[in-house]
């Protein structure tokens, strides 16, 4: 098998090589932009080092890898517009660099192409992979919704909130790792034991990212920090704080996060301390460590080599770890 390192210099290659600005340039540029800022490349990774896991050439789930890629790129454009961001990855988002409505359709056709990739696979491949990545993309929409209705509900509970991390992140990891499994042709029992080890690393994913984003360092993160906050996202952390806290922090609490101040304000720091002085900070950490143990548990029991695990587990281990 090969290094991360390796599978991600192999999904860029094949990206470069497909995906090029043609016209109309506006409806291309911002895609290729996006897609070439490179990011994590988690997802397309894991489809890849799924198939090979399973014993077979990687190359042959190159198509699958990039409709991954392109759909979670397509999900960032539209998810930067209605969140405002200013920034993915350090640079402008695609809407502040173009416009809103150039983000949007950009965004489609992404999601179009994406849907596109799986054209080169046939028979019963390509009928798995399509359902896998329709009920897929439906769940993402779905946990999306559900961070939107979040902002304005009172009654969020850490419930509510880890189901709407597996729908809007979770799941598509899952879906990654399953991918290469279809591709290689394995077993009912391990394309389906590959999904759930993929669902509960996402899950820690999502719950590290939040906590990246009020407590990582934005040079190495690459997004602008306590945007959560700024947005009064009720993340893993916000909810910890309310459950730990006694009733005069509890109300503070929720009082900023009924304010949208201006950026220089102090609500960022103030709610940061609360997260930390509550311990919600490391209750987050541990439950971080908490779904990574519990994935690499699934991971154990799959059929395969201790040395096909191996990298699958050097991956969550570094998804634990990460920074950025």
């Amino acid at each position: 098998m090969l290094s991360i390192f390796q599978y991600r210099s192999a999904v860029t290659e094949y990206l470069h090589e497909k995906i090029r600005v043609k016209e109309p340039a506006n409806l291309y540029e911002p895609m290729v932009y996006i897609l070439e800022q490179g990011g994590k490349r988690l997802r397309p990774v894991l489809v890849l080092m799924s198939c090979e896991v399973f014993d077979c050439d990687y190359k042959k789930a190159l198509d699958a890898a990039l409709a991954i890629e392109i759909f979670h790129n397509f999900s960032l454009v539209h998810d930067d517009i209605m969140d405002d961001a200013p920034l993915r990855r350090g640079k402008e988002t695609v809407h502040e660099k173009w416009d809103i409505n150039t983000g949007i359709l950009s965004g489609d056709a992404m999601l179009i192409n994406a849907y596109q990739f799986f054209e080169s696979y046939e028979g019963e491949t390509f009928k798995e992979l399509s359902t896998l990545f329709t009920k897929t993309a439906i769940q993402v929409c779905e946990g999306q919704q559900y961070d939107i209705d979040f902002e304005t509900r009172d009654n969020v509970s850490i419930e509510d909130y880890l189901l709407m991390i597996e729908y809007k992140t979770a799941v598509l990891v899952g879906a990654a790792l399953q991918m290469g499994a279809i591709v290689a042709g394995t077993s009912r029992e391990c394309k389906e034991a590959i999904y759930q080890y993929g669902r509960l690393l996402g899950i820690a994913f999502q719950l590290q990212d939040d906590y990246l984003d009020a407590f990582g360092d934005p040079e190495t993160f690459g997004k602008q920090s306590g945007g959560d906050i700024i947005e009064n996202k009720k993340t893993f952390l916000y909810l910890k704080t309310l459950e730990r806290a006694n009733r005069s922090e509890a109300l503070q609490l929720e009082h900023l996060y009924s304010i949208s101040p201006a950026e220089n304000s102090g609500k960022i720091e103030a709610v940061k301390a609360l997260f930390e002085s509550s311990g919600a900070a490391e209750l987050t950490r541990n439950e971080i460590r908490k779904y990574t143990s519990r994935a690499f548990e699934i991971l154990e029991k799959i059929e395969i080599s201790d040395a096909k695990k191996e990298p699958l587990r050097k991956f969550g281990e570094m998804l634990m770890e990460r920074q950025v």
